[in-house]
């Protein structure tokens, strides 16, 4: 076979891959009529592409018929690969209705990291469980635990230790844009989390020797020591990734919504760095030594980062390198990240989803493939300055679409940032690989030689800092559709192989642009909705009118950060018309802050005593004596009772504080004269639940829980529908689809 008939055999592969992708990914695999789909699609593209050839010959016919094969075995091969639980798993003890304390003994696989709730996690290799009375079964598969920050102290990966703590099994993403925690676990193959209480170390061994954990945490202390705390974390980060080190969520946080998040990934620029001076100092010797020097310090690097997917994949990109320079030969890039991606995938095919992997290979391709042509067009400029900004801007080009596709927003300022931060990240790249080499030594002078970074790094910090504080340094762009993604990458690779194009670069990018901004734009101008979020015990209500967005309450206890901010983003907004602050139990001052800050509120509407108008300076203060009118809607609030009717279309809404006393509803309708039907009827207390259904007999009944969507059930008369964001996910009614919920509608189409 040429190597012509390998590099197709490659991509094959990888598209084969890629196409599951085109599906949610699923807990236990794909059904079969998904994986006919799949296999028909694929094979029709190896046609179509055979037919296309046939005029350069036979073997090139076959060529694609082959490559076509390759691909629908590489669907199967992923669907071999998803993991399942075994007849012993450990998810198999969670009872729904069993809340009681369990002891569960395994072995440590990762070392503990703290979460967003500051408490530790890692990943355990279960073997046992202890329930009741002295009842103990063998168990396996692997855990998701969470422990207080005192009990998981001194606890390391590699140890046998004994949890005890509440089984539960992972939710999925109840509202749209949030994080699906279910499928995450599921692609590591666990299926259940235990929230421990304590921890019993049963294991307990003084280390001896050396392993790559306790060289991690020598490079780590070293640094910290020279540093201090946050910058020594900062520094250790960038060096072996985000993996090796606790990083303080607030400058985590900052450089993300940078567009620097890929500092805190080990990957293709370290081991550059690191493999470019050590060939600088060995070349007087023989190419042998170089061959065995070069590999030593990718396969070194490789253990210190964990073998993370970006690291892992410039690490064989390197090794490529290091052995073309022993055979006396050349490389081509583009070969090589294609070698590289196969054979990462074919030990592990579920990374073709993680977005981390899927970065790493878009900005490794943006700088093989559209960075010598921007230096060429910086040529007027010091080198090394051509490449500073040349570099940054290839990479960034290739993955704001990825980035915008997953997250449904991106960083305003993230190219400039890119670009002036660069040299600095190299100094401390460079600075940061010193100083660990120097801590595997001695740890005092790799703290010494890490105190040279403090002003590099707090620089470093100051910038991140200084570019998030801008107005609009975040910019929500909504649910791009996958074939405008694919559309975009489409033409990308255009110019990329087309020289008239690439003398057009231009039309592109505005060709790019309107693929993302038109369908959103009319989306939005023209979208009739209204949501009810899934956040606890929270009445969340979210109405979008013909570009109008009116929020209704804030939630607590993070419910902004994890429920109402992605749904924002994900719909595309950017500012909020109206927010209304109805229910005391259901609104928090630090809620509507950080939703201030991300998305700017125009009128704040408040029936309560919060006392949060004096912190948002910018926010006028609408009278709540006067209704909301907007287009195809109208909010009318009574403020004395904090109760609310939206009426919209054909629909009234009526939303209720969940602290209201009986009397004063019932005065409410009375006085309103609101009609029986059609009615929707936002309810979250049952007290006065029995008397409102027969005064209203609504419709439609969304409760806050399952408990009262039981409980509104005996009462209610058969023909009413009743749901539960708790059971259902978010409630979505448009006048074209009526009401869907979260649920059915992912199973449908893997969109809400």
């Amino acid at each position: 076979m040429t190597r012509n008939s390998w590099i197709i055999f490659c991509l094959a592969y990888v598209i084969g891959l890629l196409s599951t992708n085109l599906l949610a990914f699923p807990n236990f695999g794909f059904t079969w009529q998904q994986l006919v789909i799949l296999a028909t699609g694929l094979i029709g593209l190896s046609i179509v592409a055979a037919i296309a050839t046939w005029h350069f010959g036979k073997s090139q016919y076959q060529l694609c018929l082959c490559a076509g094969i390759v691909a629908v075995l590489a669907v199967v091969y992923f669907q071999c690969r998803i993991p399942q639980p075994n007849a012993d798993d450990i998810s198999y003890q969670v009872r729904a209705e069993n809340s009681e304390f369990i002891t569960v003994t395994g072995k440590v696989l990762t070392e503990p990291r703290l979460n967003a709730s500051q408490r530790l996690k890692f990943w355990l290799k279960t073997t046992q469980v202890k329930t009741g009375f002295d009842n103990q079964e063998k168990v396996s598969g692997k855990l998701y635990v969470t422990v207080p920050l005192l009990q998981g102290t001194g606890i390391y990966s590699g140890e046998n230790i004994k949890v005890k703590g509440v089984l539960y099994l992972p939710q999925g993403a109840n509202n749209p844009g949030s994080f699906d925690f279910k499928a995450y676990l599921a692609r590591q193959g666990m299926f259940a989390g235990l929230q421990g209480l304590e921890t019993i170390i049963s294991d307990r061994h003084v280390e001896t020797g050396w392993n790559w954990s306790k060289l991690r945490r020598r490079i780590v202390r070293s640094q910290l020591a020279g540093l201090g705390s946050p910058i020594g974390q900062l520094v250790s980060s960038m060096v072996l990734g985000n993996k090796a080190v606790d990083l303080v969520g607030d400058i985590r946080n900052r450089f993300i919504a940078a567009g620097l998040a890929h500092v805190f990934a080990a990957s293709g620029f370290q081991v550059s760095l690191l493999l470019g001076v050590a060939l600088k100092l060995t070349n007087r010797l023989s190419s042998k030594l170089q061959l065995v020097i070069g590999l030593g310090t990718i396969f070194t690097y490789l253990g210190l980062t964990g073998l993370q997917a970006s690291v892992l994949r410039a690490g064989l990109m390197g090794s490529g390198v290091v052995i073309a320079i022993a055979l006396d030969t050349k490389v081509k890039p583009l070969g090589s990240l294609l070698l590289a991606a196969t054979i990462i995938l074919l030990f592990d095919p579920l990374l073709i989803g993680d977005v981390g992997f899927q970065l790493s290979f878009l900005a490794t391709l943006g700088l093989i493939v559209t960075s010598p042509a921007l230096q060429a067009r910086l040529d007027w400029l010091p080198p090394a300055i051509a490449t500073s900004i040349a570099v940054p801007l290839a990479a960034s080009i290739w993955v704001l679409p990825l980035l915008s596709y997953v997250f449904n927003s991106l960083a305003t300022y993230s190219i400039l940032v890119n670009i002036i931060s660069t040299p600095l990240i190299t100094v401390i790249s460079l600075g940061g690989m010193i100083s660990a080499i120097a801590a595997l030594i001695m740890p005092t002078a790799g703290s010494a030689i890490a105190l040279t970074l403090y002003y590099p790094t707090l620089w470093l910090i100051e910038i991140t800092k200084f570019f998030t504080n801008l107005p609009v340094s975040s910019w929500a762009v909504g649910q791009i559709s996958l074939g405008a993604l694919l559309a975009i990458y489409g033409l990308f690779c255009l110019v990329w192989l087309n020289q008239w194009w690439q003398r057009r670069w231009w039309l592109v990018l505005w060709f790019a642009v309107a693929l993302v901004v038109v369908p959103i734009g009319y989306n939005r101008l023209n979208l009739l909705q209204v949501t009810v979020l899934a956040a606890k015990q929270e009445q969340i209500v979210v109405v979008q009118d013909q570009g109008k967005v009116i929020l209704i309450n804030s939630g607590k206890d993070d419910t902004a950060k994890y429920s109402v901010l992605p749904f924002l983003a994900q719909q595309g907004i950017n500012h909020i018309d109206y927010a209304i602050a109805l229910d005391s139990q259901s609104n928090s001052k630090a809620e509507w802050l950080e939703i201030n800050a991300a998305v700017p509120i125009r009128y704040f509407v408040n029936s309560l005593s919060l006392q949060v108008v004096p912190d948002l300076k910018s926010i006028e203060t609408q009278s709540v004596d006067q209704d909301i009118n907007l287009k195809s809607s109208q909010i009318v609030i009574d403020t004395q009772r904090s109760i609310l009717k939206l009426t919209i279309k054909e629909h009234i809404w009526l939303i209720l504080a969940r602290d209201r006393q009986t009397q004063d509803i019932k005065e409410y309708i009375q006085q309103q004269n609101i009609p029986s039907k059609p009615l929707v009827l936002l309810c979250s207390e049952n007290t006065w639940l029995p008397k409102l259904l027969q005064m209203l007999r609504p419709e439609i009944a969304i409760a806050n829980n399952h408990e009262i969507k039981k409980y509104i059930a005996k009462q209610a008369p058969q023909q009413m529908k009743i749901y539960s964001t708790q059971e259902d996910g978010a409630i979505r009614w448009t006048p074209q689809e009526g009401f869907k919920t979260m649920l059915e509608t992912s199973q449908r189409n893997n969109t809400f």
